[in-house]
């Protein structure tokens, strides 16, 4: 059985990816920040539906204890399987954006990336076999209005997938990053809703969480050994 950890796991496509990589047959490890009543429920309801699963909470912007925690985790037994969804918004023109809006959004995205990563890298190398998928966004490949944070954070995740995914290949070990566009969720529904989702989609809807999940579980699995260094889009057309 391997070992996933999926950072931002409680999140609507969190979730998602948390139940496909737990009906795969991965032990699955639900990463949150604050939200610990939604993460240890989520992992309650994987348990229920016979899978092995646990909470992780952790602050990703504190590199140290992130060391601290998933150091002695992959220690006990490999991480195989790392999502790197974590992320999160502060949209406002640059003109008049904050000095912590800028850092927050990188810290997280970027900077939790290598909190993250560093710590489960070489005990994955050593298993000769290894996933590390990082979670961008169509922000990256085209930028938005109001998301030059976002989309610096999301875009430095691809170049550093592209790094890494040199440094480990030949330990069996891929790296890849996963673009999606609109995806269904609380927030999007709130920002936007069916008609303008349809000018900006070329499929004319906003794609499902589920949808990402299986191309998240394919990258992660025996048939995508082959495939390294690259940015797979989801967008329905956008880009």
């Amino acid at each position: 059985m391997k070992r996933a950890l999926v950072t931002g796991g409680a999140s609507p496509l969190g979730a998602a990816i948390c139940r496909h990589l737990a009906a795969a047959g991965c032990e699955v490890i639900v990463h949150v920040h604050a939200g610990r009543d939604r993460g240890e429920a989520l992992a309650a309801e994987l348990r229920a539906a016979g899978a092995v699963a646990q909470a992780l909470v952790l602050d990703l912007t504190d590199v140290a204890a992130a060391e601290r925690v998933l150091a002695p985790l992959a220690e006990e037994r490999a991480v195989q399987i790392l999502v790197h969804n974590a992320g999160t918004h502060q949209d406002v023109p640059l003109a008049g954006m904050a000095e912590w809006q800028w850092r927050q959004v990188i810290e997280v995205s970027l900077t939790g990336f290598y909190a993250v990563t560093r710590p489960l890298l070489l005990p994955m190398m050593a298993t000769r076999c290894g996933r590390i998928l990082a979670i961008s966004s169509v922000s990256a490949l085209l930028g938005n209005r109001g998301q030059v944070n976002y989309a610096a954070a999301k875009a430095g995740l691809i170049g550093a997938v592209k790094a890494l995914a040199r440094e480990v290949a030949s330990r069996g070990v891929t790296v890849n990053a996963i673009a999606p566009g609109i995806i269904a969720s609380p927030a999007v529904e709130a920002a936007l809703d069916s008609r303008r989702i349809a000018e900006l989609v070329p499929m004319r809807r906003a794609g499902r969480p589920e949808e990402v999940a299986a191309l998240v579980g394919f990258l992660c699995s025996d048939a995508a050994g082959y495939i390294t260094g690259q940015t797979v889009s989801i967008n329905g057309g956008m880009a």
